[in-house]
Formats: structure tokens, C-alpha cells, sequence
């Protein structure tokens, strides 16, 4: 047989494995149960590839996204290495020919979402394969103390009484003790091996500043740093915004976010792959399984829910191991823009018995009735109908969903996607002679100003109440306006499914899973204090603060941080710097940024100063946002 050494020389051309592989690959031969925990970019998926390929049968990866499946299969069709995605939206006659081949054909790999497992026939099935290995990719999806906990990752431990022999392999990049335990725990592993790297990366640089001009900025590093980037944003509008004004600022710039289609998604990150572009703007949609070694900045401009999502994210810069920057810039209102976004969306008891009541309503489930009926469900039309703000709505339900209250399947995706194919000029004209459907387009616009560049998903209740009209009235309106080609619409019926669990009993049902909702808030709550204190502490080693989190206490100052460099930095004279202001604006009236320029000072100085003059009344703000002398 052929050691696991020579099996990696062979398919993957490497000559040494990465530190840790070779331990938990042996653990793996030796039928241990084991737990992986290593850094983004420490190559897990090494750890079963190559074990896999040492034994006979057929390992099972269960995997988060379907992109990452993809990606993988790909890679070992590459080395000639035969591999097989059960991913969705692949009928149940393909499905079973595809575990034909597992059976038949001498396939080595099998990868499916967790959420296949929720199906008794494919279990079944699963059940009569070779299986050599199973191995849990992402597994602190596991945890609902994890940071992307996913109810059907709980499903997994079914598999382990009808492989008792078999070994399973849990792996993650981030997860706490706590999670850890947790992981271990809700996949039943037996007498666990665990193999945890350090979380440090020693080339990465994590930087923390305050700015006013977060475009500025950017465009600071990216001209500083011209390798390729990728710059994180909180919504897809962000996306579009901010591609849009590094084009127009002279840099090359793509994006990506959830809501496109596949195939622009596909075309977006090739670009950004082969380099066609510099930088790609993202939201978190963007990242697992996204391997470039090359990447030397990775910015944010919003704050993160959590460390463990930054840690992941950052850690896409310098895989290559040379130096790179993972940065993060804030404004005094990114705080209360955060809490508004994770904490106050969060729903508490009331709310949640108020959501799960509705809910019973709206489908006239009469008390004590109920347990496996299926609805086909549109959440905007149902808290349109009890005046529910979406977002606190959906994570309520989600809730009710781990908690095996409800099933809800995720596809919460806009059914209704448009876009304008004439210019804006061309759109006020058509308004001017059809004055009967200008209420409706303007809300259109007003609501969406990325529409003209782009498909963009479309909620018809909140244009119809937008614009005071019927969801009917604005359907024909868009039916219309498609017809004289004035816009591309595409209306899809992906309701989402939402199957009932239990009986209904109201207040009963939601006291019994009370404190579990009290834990996730606290939860929730925890984490982004941690967030805010990685923000907001301008002392200590920001590397540090990351290990800490992570349980790692012996440690040193990474010193290239944005808090080591300022304790390796003399300190500025403020007397001399608000002076030199002072005699610049004597001249003429000048904005912050172009002050840092003339003075040549770092912006979180020149900031500091011009704070310290405006209290002390010696300068103004003028009409222009320039600072002024005060006469």
C-alpha cells in the first residue's frame, strides 16, 4: 500500500505535508475518532483526501455550500481522482443514479450538504455504501454556540450507530473551548483525538482605524498595496456601491453577493482569480472554499458580528505567507449601525410566542392540531399582514426552526428580480407620458438605485406600499413595462416550505424552548462586545486579542499591528500639527483629507487636531464640510 506521503506526491505534487496533516492523517488510518482544528488557509482538506485515497470504499464529506462542494469535486476530477456532489436541485431519479455510481463505479468521494440527510430514502442509501471515512467539514456549524450554527448539521450524528467502525473526522478553522465541546458532543465522537494548530498568523498584519472618509481610505491602500484584494461589505447594495466608485476612482473592481446568478457570480470571481481585476467587493457570501495565496488585503468596512467570521475573513490574506494586511475601518456610528443590525433584530419571548401564534393563525392551525402539515410560505407577505419588521421575523423563525418546532426550508430569495434596459433619461420621458404608473416606477427607483446596472431582487409588498397602490397594480405595471422592453423581470414561485412539528399550544410550546433563546441573545450579545472591545482597545497587540479569544494565552506582540506600530512610533507633537493647520487654513479653507495630505501626518492625527481646535473654538465647520478659521 502506498504511504500517505507518497499518495500526496503523487495527486497533489506536494513534497511535505503542512504542519499537523500528517499527525491527524494517521489518527484517521488508525480508526480514531478525531478533531481538527486549523486555521483558515492550514489545509484541511488534505487531512481526509489522503486517507481516503489509502483505503477502499468511498469517503463521505458533508459539507456547508455548495460552492465549496463544487470547487473540491473539481479539484480531484483534476487528479484524475473520482468524485461525486449531491448538492440541490438535483431530482431524485439523478440522485439515485448518482448513488449508483458511489455503489458501483469505484468512486472515492461523496459530498453532500447536510440538509440531504434530512431525506430517509438517501440515508438509506447511504447506509449500504463502502464507506471508509466520514468526514464533517465546517463543523462548528454543529454547535449552536458556533458562529453559523445549521439545525440539519445535527442530523449527522444518526450516521455514527451504523458506522461504528468507521472513523469520523470533524474539522474547523474557528471555534472556541466551548464550541469545541460542543462539536465533539453533538456528533457523539468517541474518545476523540484532537489536533488544534495555533490560531496566529504570524505575516498577517490586523489593523484597526478610525477614518471619516472610508472611501478615502481604500483608495489609500489599494494604491499602496496594488495585489489582490477583497473588500467586505454588510449588503448587496454595498456591493455595487463601492465596485462602482473604485471603477470610477481608476481602480479595476468586481463584486459579489448571494443574489446573483450563477453564472455572473462564477464570471465576477474568475476575474478576480485570474487577476483580470484587482479588487472584488463582497459580502460573507463570499469565502469558504475561495483558495488564492496571493491575496494582500482584506478590508472591512463595517463591523463584523462576530470574531470568528473576521478571524475567517482575514485569514483569506497571505496564505502565500508573505506579509499581508487584514484591516478593519470605523466611523463613530458603525457601533449603533451594529447593534441596530445583530442585537436589536434579535427577538426575545414575547415576541417569538407573538411570531409562533401569528403563524398558527395564518394557517388556521386550531390549538392542539397541526403536526405535519406543509405550507408553502412568503415571508414578506406574512409580516406585511401583522406588521412584523422581516429581519427580527426571520430569525425568530429561524429559531423555531433549530429548535425542531418548524421545518423552514431557506429560500427566502426574492421571487421577482428586474432591471432597467434604458437610460434613466429614457425611463422620466416614458413617466411624463403614462402618469398613471409614476407613483409606482418612482418607488421603484427611489427604492432600488442600483437598477439599472444590475438584476436586483424585488419586494412587491414594500413597493406597493411604497407607492400607496395594490401588489396587483404594480404587477400590471411591471408586466407593462416588460412588454415595451423597458425592463428585464423575472418572477420566480420559491416560496419558501415551512412544515409544522409539533401540535399547537401556543405559550406551552415557546416556554419550553425559552432558555435556549435567552442563551442565543446572550450569546449574540457576548459576541459583538467582543467585537467592540477588538475595535475600541488602542493598547494592546491586536493579534493577541484574536489568540485570547480563541483560549490562547502564551503569547507575544506580533509587533506590525496597528497598535504595536503606534507604540514603536514617537509620539507627534499636537501642539505642532495644530499649528501647522492653524497657518494652512489661513490660506484657505481646507477638508480633513486634504489637510493630511498637505501636512503629511496619519489621519487618526490630523483627526485628533482638528477635534481638539473645534473644541477649543479656534476653527469651523463651513458649508462645504472645509475647515474654516474662526474669525
Amino acid at each position: 500500500m502506498e504511504t500517505a506521503l507518497e499518495i500526496l506526491q503523487k495527486y497533489w505534487k506536494h513534497d511535505t505535508f503542512r504542519p499537523l496533516q500528517n499527525n491527524i492523517i494517521d489518527s484517521v488510518l488508525a480508526g480514531n475518532d478525531t478533531f481538527a482544528l486549523l486555521p483558515t488557509g492550514g489545509g484541511k482538506s488534505i487531512c481526509f483526501q489522503v486517507p481516503a485515497m489509502m483505503k477502499d470504499g468511498i469517503c463521505l464529506v458533508v459539507s456547508p455550500l455548495v460552492a465549496l462542494m463544487k470547487d473540491q469535486v473539481a479539484n480531484l476530477q483534476k487528479r484524475d481522482i473520482k468524485a461525486i456532489a449531491l448538492t440541490g436541485g438535483i431530482s431524485a431519479d439523478d440522485t439515485i443514479n448518482l448513488l449508483d455510481n458511489c455503489q458501483f463505479g469505484n468512486y472515492k468521494f461523496l459530498y453532500l450538504s447536510p440538509e440531504r440527510l434530512q431525506s430517509d430514502w438517501i440515508l438509506d442509501r447511504i447506509k449500504s455504501l463502502p464507506i471508509n471515512l466520514i468526514a464533517i467539514d465546517e463543523a462548528h456549524c454543529v454547535s449552536q454556540w458556533g458562529h453559523d450554527f445549521r439545525p440539519a448539521y445535527l442530523k449527522i450524528s444518526l450516521l455514527k450507530p451504523h458506522f461504528p467502525k468507521v472513523a469520523f473526522l470533524a474539522l474547523t478553522a474557528s471555534a472556541t473551548q466551548r464550541v469545541q465541546e460542543d462539536i465533539i458532543a453533538q456528533l457523539q465522537l468517541q474518545k476523540p483525538v484532537v489536533f488544534q494548530q495555533s490560531f496566529a498568523r504570524k505575516n498577517i498584519a490586523y489593523m484597526v482605524f478610525e477614518t471619516e472618509d472610508k472611501n478615502y481610505r481604500i483608495e489609500q491602500i489599494l494604491t499602496k498595496y496594488p495585489q489582490p484584494s477583497i473588500i467586505y461589505v454588510r449588503n448587496r447594495k454595498s456591493c455595487l456601491d463601492v465596485s462602482s466608485q473604485l471603477n470610477a476612482a481608476g481602480f479595476r473592481a468586481t463584486f459579489y453577493h448571494g443574489g446573483l446568478p450563477t453564472k455572473e457570480k462564477d464570471k465576477n470571481m474568475q476575474r478576480w482569480m485570474n487577476e483580470e481585476v484587482q479588487v472584488i467587493v463582497a459580502t460573507n457570501a463570499f469565502g469558504m472554499g475561495i483558495d488564492k495565496a496571493n491575496v494582500k488585503t482584506v478590508i472591512h468596512i463595517q463591523l463584523p458580528e462576530n470574531i470568528e467570521n473576521y478571524y475567517q475573513e482575514a485569514g483569506r490574506a497571505g496564505r502565500n505567507e508573505d506579509k499581508a494586511f487584514a484591516v478593519l475601518l470605523t466611523a463613530p456610528s458603525d457601533t449603533i449601525q451594529a447593534e441596530n443590525q445583530f442585537i436589536n433584530a434579535l427577538p426575545d419571548k414575547k415576541f417569538l410566542t407573538e411570531v409562533y401564534i401569528k403563524l398558527c393563525n395564518y394557517f388556521r392551525i386550531a390549538y392542539g392540531e397541526g403536526i405535519d402539515e406543509q405550507f408553502s410560505f412568503n415571508l414578506n407577505q406574512f409580516c406585511q399582514k401583522y406588521g412584523f419588521p422581516a429581519l427580527r421575523t426571520f430569525n425568530a423563525m429561524q429559531f423555531l426552526d433549530r429548535q425542531g418546532i418548524i421545518s423552514l426550508s431557506q429560500e427566502f430569495s426574492e421571487k421577482i428580480t428586474i432591471q432597467f434596459l434604458i437610460e434613466s433619461k429614457e425611463v422620466i420621458r416614458y413617466i411624463s407620458l403614462n402618469q398613471n404608473d409614476e407613483e409606482i416606477i418612482l418607488a421603484i427607483l427611489r427604492t432600488y438605485p442600483g437598477i439599472y446596472d444590475m438584476q436586483t431582487a424585488f419586494n412587491l409588498p414594500l413597493v406597493a406600499k411604497k407607492s400607496n397602490a395594490k401588489e396587483n397594480q404594480v404587477h400590471a405595471v411591471l408586466q407593462k413595462l416588460k412588454e415595451k422592453e423597458i425592463i428585464d423581470y423575472h418572477a420566480k414561485n420559491n416560496d419558501a416550505t415551512l412544515i409544522f412539528n409539533e401540535v399547537r399550544e401556543d405559550e406551552r410550546t415557546i416556554n419550553r424552548v425559552s432558555k435556549f433563546l435567552e442563551n442565543q441573545n446572550q450569546l449574540k450579545k457576548s459576541q459583538l462586545r467582543s467585537v467592540l472591545d477588538y475595535v475600541n482597545d488602542g493598547k494592546n497587540c491586536k493579534s493577541r486579542t484574536i489568540l485570547g479569544y480563541f483560549g490562547e494565552t502564551d503569547t507575544t506582540d506580533c509587533g506590525i499591528c496597528s497598535n504595536c506600530i503606534k507604540k514603536q512610533t514617537t509620539p507627534i507633537d499636537n501642539n505642532t500639527l495644530s499649528e501647522k493647520i492653524l497657518s494652512l487654513l489661513k490660506m484657505q479653507d481646507f477638508d480633513s483629507r486634504e489637510l493630511e495630505k498637505l501636512t503629511k501626518f496619519q489621519s487618526a492625527d490630523v483627526i485628533f487636531a482638528i477635534q481638539h481646535l473645534l473644541e477649543n473654538d479656534r476653527i469651523s465647520i463651513n458649508p462645504n464640510n472645509q475647515y474654516t478659521l474662526r474669525k
